[in-house]
């Protein structure tokens, strides 16, 4: 009978042994101990998550470190889905005097994405249907931020000025025949910065809406006479549907919050109807003066967005993680404050594979830290308030892949 010698069974068991702490590893990346904040799956509490090839692999109240090829520690931080922005301006190119449409105020999303927690942008009507092929070919196809458009009922898309008061480039038809043939990267129809004082704008972004069965965004504002505030958020616009720059006090649209300080009853009717209030700070459109009384009155944004773009960046708005502190400062709470920028935005651009962490779904995770101290916030008109908390996001990953990491907390030290 052939016998082993005690040196091959020592070696066969290391091997053994060894081959048993690979094959353990199920994950490549584990996040340990933070707190999760999934609107969807209604998780509020310290969870740990596992990512195994790009998607959710785990959520559970504790997973073994050594089943994971890399942890990240996240005591003390705030874990949730990737950051979703749902109104930004990214179809930056060189064309002159073509404002936010492959010109010089949109900027490339991954410089002003990843850092504030963001993985999913949509471009808010920078391109229309003449010229989203573009758009999709330099900024979509090139970027590793998601990027999704809201595409313009301007065939030409936001190139300012008179270009965005011509009518007769308005085609219903052929903006929903664009959306239908990219469904799930346009995700809707929007309308801005017409100031004349017809409907015709209105109703054919609305048509177009209806025959790509996708909501709409309407930018509202400068008619000269005003149009009717109540008309369009009790009677044009859709269950699902989005008024953006909620909080916005602009000449020539009627604020939401009257000169008494009082949120108007038709507003309150709207949101109960399913109209979507989305923030939409961008540089002129957030007030604290319309922000903090409407606030306190109960009427809270359905959805939090920066309106990102060179006029903005710089200003009052900064980025994302920046607007949710503000809501956090003036008492939205953080569970809703996170709910508005993942699962809620997901829902009204029907991207239901997004905005959570549901085993499965893709792996875009954002962690943020809550600091305590002593901050300004500046608002578009360019008044401030003070707020004792903020967040900062601390790491972002994109697909399972980490694509921002402000102070290295996944990363060895050097001499380890």
């Amino acid at each position: 009978m052939f016998k082993l010698n005690k040196s091959i069974i020592l070696s066969i068991c290391s091997l053994f042994f060894i081959g048993s702490l690979a094959l353990g590893q199920d994950y490549d990346i584990l996040i340990k101990g933070g707190v999760v904040i999934d609107a969807r799956n209604n998780i509020n509490k310290v969870m740990d998550v596992a990512i195994r090839d790009g998607k959710i692999a785990q959520v559970s109240p504790s997973i073994l470190q050594t089943r994971a090829k890399k942890t990240i520690d996240a005591s003390g931080l705030i874990v949730t889905p990737g950051l979703l922005d749902i109104h930004g301006h990214n179809f930056f190119g060189t064309q002159p005097k073509a404002y936010l449409s492959n010109s010089f105020s949109s900027l490339p999303p991954d410089g002003f994405t990843f850092k504030s927690g963001v993985t999913t942008i949509v471009d808010a009507g920078g391109s229309g249907w003449k010229n989203f092929e573009t758009f999709k070919e330099q900024t979509i196809d090139r970027s590793q931020t998601r990027v999704l458009a809201f595409i313009n009922i301007i065939g030409s898309g936001m190139k300012g000025g008179a270009i965005e008061q011509n009518i007769t480039d308005m085609d219903a038809e052929a903006t929903a025949n664009k959306a239908k043939q990219y469904p799930g990267i346009i995700i809707g129809i929007k309308l801005a910065h017409y100031s004349g004082p017809s409907w015709t704008p209105t109703d054919l972004t609305i048509q177009a809406g209806t025959l790509a069965d996708i909501p709409v965004m309407i930018d509202f504002g400068g008619s000269d006479p005003e149009l009717n505030m109540e008309t369009l958020l009790l009677e044009k616009l859709r269950p699902g549907d989005i008024f953006t720059h909620c909080y916005a006090r602009v000449k020539g649209r009627t604020p939401l919050v009257d000169s008494k300080g009082k949120v108007r009853r038709y507003v309150f009717a709207a949101q109960k109807k399913g109209v979507i209030f989305d923030v939409g700070h961008g540089g002129g459109s957030f007030s604290f003066k319309q922000a903090i009384p409407a606030t306190e009155q109960g009427f809270w944004p359905n959805s939090i967005s920066t309106d990102l773009h060179t006029g903005s960046m710089n200003g009052g708005m900064k980025d994302l993680t920046n607007i949710m502190s503000k809501f956090l400062n003036m008492g939205m709470p953080l569970k809703e404050v996170v709910k508005s920028v993942t699962w809620n935005p997901a829902q009204y651009i029907k991207r239901k594979d997004l905005g959570h962490l549901s085993e499965g779904a893709v792996a875009d995770i954002t962690l943020l830290k809550l600091s305590h101290g002593d901050f300004g916030f500046i608002d578009t008109e360019g008044l401030k308030m003070m707020g004792n908390q903020k967040l900062i996001c601390e790491l972002t990953l994109r697909e399972g892949e980490i694509v921002w990491d402000l102070n290295g907390m996944a990363s060895p030290l050097w001499n380890e």
